[in-house]
């Protein structure tokens, strides 16, 4: 098998990029992304590194020539920015694989997506992959992943979609560092109740799931899958948790949720008005903070044989032994 792996320089390409080079049934990948950091670098003879820009359909011809199976795991995943941006970055790089791809009769595509297009601001639980979406998605981010979900479905390529929930883990560089930064800055406080479900989960797990899902066959292909550690936990306490390991004594003061999110919309507002980068606060964040939203992945379970093997806590102690690693505390 030879893969493109695009979005490989990322946290979640970067891991799934070992557990790829590890697999014996694969001969080559091309890794793309924009820019490698040395730390995020998998040096291996199966993997060749060519970085550029999937906008330009040119540079995708390029990486596709020689590969039968793609992963697209490049995104624009920021809950604030310009509309033109995601477009860009998350419907245009997905159209242009989809063209390269029907030219070169690439045997899988594996799209990963997200499941920000079920948020609400509502607890919901046990959501299901065919469940029915909001009438509006809650910002540019999901409504653009959602249109490229549609894009590939009506492609005609043997694809599979996958929506992981909430990575962490060895190499997060987002989810548990913006809360830490957060933290420090000392504007992290319990919005809500602090009673809210999540699910959390290990990047091991979403790496073997993208594996299972490029190898899919028969009824597993041309579906989309819900994929979660399938172990709930309440966020706040997930949250403690780690800033207790770091030392940090953990929040204790609870802001009421419809505040809160009242200060994040006029903070919105403003920061577009005066086209200034992401406010402190978006609603989006406000939202995941203080609402419940767990997922169903029976469905990935029976058709693809996911397994997640790595717990919520063992992901947590790996995000939190690596954090300490790179000198941060």
């Amino acid at each position: 098998m030879k893969v493109l792996l695009t979005g490989a320089t990322g946290f979640l390409g970067w891991r799934t990029l070992e557990v790829l080079a590890d697999d014996p049934r694969i001969s080559t990948i091309v890794a793309t992304g924009r820019t490698l950091k040395n730390t995020h670098q998998v040096k291996h003879e199966k993997v060749t590194y060519i970085l550029g820009d999937l906008e330009n359909i040119s540079f995708v011809k390029e990486l596709v020539k020689d590969v039968d199976y793609i992963i697209h795991a490049a995104a624009l995943s920021s809950p604030w920015g310009k509309r033109e941006w995601f477009e860009k970055a998350n419907i245009q790089t997905q159209q242009n694989l989809i063209k390269v791809a029907q030219e070169n009769k690439i045997k899988n595509f594996v799209f990963i997506s997200t499941p920000s297009i079920y948020f609400e601001f509502k607890d919901k639980f046990n959501v299901k992959e065919d469940d029915t979406l909001p009438k509006t998605l809650i910002n540019a981010y999901a409504e653009t992943k959602r249109k490229a979900e549609i894009v590939l479905a009506n492609s005609g390529l043997t694809h599979v979609i996958l929506r992981p929930r909430a990575i962490i883990g060895r190499g997060d560089t987002v989810i548990m560092p913006r809360l830490i930064r957060a933290f420090d800055e000392g504007r992290l406080k319990i919005i809500g109740n602090g009673k809210n479900i999540a699910d959390l989960t290990s990047v091991e797990n979403v790496a073997n799931a993208i594996l299972l899902a490029l190898v899919a066959k028969d009824k597993a292909l041309n579906e989309t899958y819900n994929i979660t550690n399938d172990e709930p936990v309440v966020l706040w306490d997930a949250i403690t948790n780690v800033l207790t390991q770091l030392g940090k004594k953990a929040p204790e003061k609870k802001l009421p949720y419809k505040l809160v999110k009242t200060i994040a919309t006029l903070l919105e507002l403003k920061a577009s008005l005066t086209n200034k980068k992401e406010p402190p606060l978006t609603k989006y964040g406000v939202g995941t903070l203080a609402k419940s939203l767990t997922m169903d992945i029976s469905k990935a379970k029976q058709l693809l044989g996911y397994n997640p093997k790595v717990t919520t806590q063992e992901a947590i102690n790996e995000f939190v032994n690596w954090y300490r690693s790179n000198g941060k505390q």
